[in-house]
């Protein structure tokens, strides 16, 4: 029995993840969407196969502020904390190129929204709310969701939210799948904008 011959071409052939890196050309890429998407667990997924570093907003002010994301709403209130939540993403975006995992509010505030539009490539994990509920439902740490119905916020928050989570640039349907198998979802998206872009001549 002979040997099966590789074609040169094949032998060639870029992987998914090169082809990723090649779309982003540079640019951050910023994960958004409603808490329980799998914003950071496919984030660092997918900056792994981009050999790019990874951060998550959240942890990143509560290390700065050395404060939780509990502590900062119930001392400070939403609206510092979202001025405090933009300068840090506006700081992390003006950094080397990395992957970058969002609050559930960061991409509605109008500032910070700003600055992941123009820092980079901006993904929206979108799930629906059974998903989101098995998910957010066992953990304490979801100050919006400390109330008498939170399954109720949490719908409330998807119709007040997805409207504007659906100005990202691309969309991810965040399925009750692997974790790696989310993460090559990701990956063929960004990998496909270069597709796009060839197909309409670079526009």
């Amino acid at each position: 029995m002979t040997d099966l011959v590789m074609p040169e071409a094949l032998k060639a052939a870029p992987s998914l993840s090169d082809r990723a890196r090649e779309a982003l050309a540079g640019r951050n890429l910023i994960f958004v969407g409603l808490m329980g998407a799998g914003k950071s667990a496919i984030g660092r997924l997918v900056a792994q196969q981009l050999s790019l570093p990874f951060v998550d907003t959240d942890a990143e002010i509560e290390k700065v502020s050395r404060m939780t994301i509990s502590e900062l709403f119930a001392a400070y209130g939403e609206a510092e904390f979202r001025a405090l939540e933009a300068r840090v993403m506006e700081r992390l975006l003006h950094q080397s190129q990395r992957v970058v995992s969002t609050g559930g509010g960061a991409f509605i505030n109008e500032q910070t929204r700003s600055h992941i539009k123009a820092g980079g490539l901006s993904i929206w994990l979108r799930a629906d709310l059974e998903l989101l509920w098995e998910r957010v439902r066992k953990r304490d740490t979801r100050p919006l969701l400390k109330t008498e119905n939170p399954k109720q916020t949490l719908r409330n928050l998807m119709n007040q939210r997805y409207p504007i989570y659906a100005e990202a640039e691309l969309t991810i349907e965040s399925c009750d799948v692997r974790k790696d198998a989310m993460a090559h979802n990701v990956l063929a998206a960004i990998a496909g904008l270069s597709n796009s872009r060839q197909a309409t001549g670079g526009k």
